[in-house]
């Protein structure tokens, strides 16, 4: 399944020209090969429900986000208040915390800067938005793809 996924994108990316097949052939060889190494098959690391979720909430906070820091950037810097929240992490250590974080960095306004065993913290540029409730909303999301308990 991997492998025909793999092809599927190349044959995209390609635009469905045939003369780009060698070269892609081995691409999705070694794609393949590298994320079964990566990733060995048995138990889905993410629920398809939750990836939806996970999507929706994400490129949604994503557009609000945007016209919330371009707003900012028309106000002048008098709409600035930067700062630094610290936050108790929620998720496990492993693959869901990574992507908070970089979640989070993709999210207009917000950056991490440090994550430890317990603790997250986040560069924000105005720190009276409700940064920490968005943000535990995020965590949650992730939860639900990973199917994890917050």
């Amino acid at each position: 399944m991997r492998g025909l996924a793999f092809g599927l994108l190349w044959w995209i990316l390609a635009e469905g020209r045939l003369d780009g097949w060698l070269l892609g052939g081995v691409a999705v060889a070694a794609a393949t090969w590298t994320s079964l190494k990566l990733q060995p098959p048995g138990k889905l690391p993410m629920r398809l429900a939750g990836l939806v979720r996970f999507l929706r909430f994400f490129l949604w906070n994503s557009l609000r986000g945007g016209f919330q820091v371009a707003a900012m950037a028309l106000r002048g810097r008098a709409a600035l208040r930067p700062g630094i929240i610290e936050l108790r992490v929620m998720l496990p250590p492993g693959e869901a915390r990574i992507l908070l974080v970089n979640a989070l960095g993709l999210m207009p306004g917000t950056l991490g800067v440090d994550l430890n065993d317990t603790s997250l913290r986040l560069h924000v540029l105005d720190d009276s938005l409700p940064v920490v409730a968005e943000t535990r909303a995020l965590e949650t999301s992730i939860a639900g793809l990973f199917g994890e308990a917050p």
